[in-house]
């Protein structure tokens, strides 16, 4: 099993942030795609991802992660995963205010426990 490849997901999430900037959202395909590959990255090996969360994601990193927990939760069913992504939220209190992580994670949480549709 492969460790989780950070410096591809940086690249990912800065091609993340351009698609953002040029955009302003409006390239769905473009937002799409690096959706897909953060969710492939981080749920290849889910131990290095949640080391990765725990000791080497930036404020920044976390609150994008933030636009595709749900789906992470999805993909990989991981409890643990969620449980130190939630965690998280004590060392970055700005961008769970600023991006509403809580609600974020309030779906993550209902994907985990057979939940569909987030309410």
């Amino acid at each position: 099993k492969q460790k989780m490849n950070i410096e591809k997901f940086r690249e990912i999430i800065n091609k993340r942030i351009y698609v953002e900037k040029i955009s302003q959202g409006e390239w769905q395909d473009g937002i799409d795609k690096c959706w897909r590959q953060e969710i492939d990255i981080l749920s290849e090996d889910i131990p290095s991802s949640i080391s990765f969360l725990t000791n080497d994601c930036t404020e920044d990193e976390y609150s994008w992660i933030s636009e595709i927990i749900e789906d992470l939760a999805e993909k990989t069913g991981s409890k643990e995963l969620i449980q130190c992504y939630k965690n998280l939220m004590v060392k970055f209190p700005n961008a769970c205010k600023t991006y509403n992580i809580a609600e974020s994670i309030k779906y993550a949480e209902n994907v985990l426990n057979g939940g569909t549709d987030g309410s």
